[in-house]
């Protein structure tokens, strides 16, 4: 197993790609979800297709990375220490009995095996529920800042000014919008690494690995495959998460208050808003995300190898 410093170095490349390169997904997907339920547009296009074309009459294409900064704030280190938490806390559960896998990984000494600890469905869900919530609420914070800077609802200067304007209305408005965060983070992330283990571990057992690219790309399908389905079961926490976020008004101030408000304005619908586009942005950043993680880790164990056998 690679060490920490590794674990992270990957985790922080990985949220690097993947912000860097899917913000305008995260940006559109907030813009959507950030509007009151009683204001609807009545033009004859989609929403997706009437926010996009808001964006670019307003700031062009390089306004659909607004918020980059901020989001590279809360996604480096998020990324970073989530998976090496991750990764860390399934090591440790993976000498205990209770959590480890009946069902080993396929072809142990394959060099292209992935180099993840094996473990229960039990223990991959709350290995990933936990370690999920416990970074969220330590970033939470840059999360409101990411919100607010991808939304048009806020003129702020500077990154800085921001978040000293936000630190400066108490620790609630820190920790604004956090019980909606947990609640879709938490069944998200532990479906997710359950989903992407079995769908990992069952395609290694068709197909097993006979090259790094091959690896890569059973790491990127199975995680693309798991992150839309854990998408869609998490999707109305999300919308409720914005909301808070970003609304000022009172009847969005708190989550029951925030999931009534929605309830009265929209019904069913409006816990979807944004969801396609959500969609879209966890399975590529699944898909890339997981695949440069445990590609980078894989790296490091084949150059590890060859210096033990030179």
């Amino acid at each position: 197993m690679s060490n920490v410093t590794n674990q992270m170095f990957s985790g922080a490349l990985s949220g690097f790609a993947t912000t860097t390169f899917l913000q305008p997904f995260d940006l559109l997907k907030t813009r959507m979800q950030q509007g009151d339920g009683r204001i609807r547009s009545n033009r004859g296009v989609s929403l997706v297709t009437g926010t996009l074309q808001d964006v670019l009459a307003t700031r062009g294409w390089k306004g659909l990375w607004r918020g980059t900064e901020a989001s590279l704030m809360r996604n480096v280190p998020g990324v970073a220490m989530y998976m090496t938490c991750l990764t860390q806390l399934r090591t440790w559960m993976a000498t205990s009995p209770y959590f480890t896998s009946y069902r080993q990984q396929p072809f142990p000494d394959n060099p292209n095996a992935s180099v993840l600890p094996k473990l229960t469905n039990t223990g991959n869900l709350l290995a990933g529920a936990t370690t999920r919530v416990a970074v969220g609420l330590l970033l939470n914070p840059f999360s409101v800042l990411k919100a607010r800077y991808e939304s048009d609802m806020y003129a702020y200067k500077s990154l800085g000014g921001a978040l000293s304007s936000i630190a400066k209305q108490g620790p609630q408005e820190l920790l604004r919008g956090f019980m909606a965060s947990a609640l879709r983070d938490a069944p998200y992330a532990g479906l997710f690494v359950v989903f992407y283990e079995g769908i990992k571990r069952e395609a290694m057992y068709l197909t097993p690995p006979t090259s790094t690219s091959h690896s890569t790309l059973v790491h990127g399908i199975s995680a693309a495959t798991a992150g839309a389905m854990a998408t869609m079961v998490t999707q109305p926490f999300d919308v409720i998460k914005t909301k808070i976020q970003v609304r000022r008004e009172d009847r969005y101030h708190g989550f029951f208050k925030t999931v009534g408000t929605i309830w009265n304005q929209r019904g069913i619908s409006g816990y979807f808003d944004g969801a396609s586009l959500r969609m879209s942005r966890k399975v590529l950043s699944s898909a890339l995300g997981w695949a440069v993680y445990e590609g980078f880790l894989m790296f490091v164990r084949a150059s590890n190898r060859q210096v033990e056998h030179s």
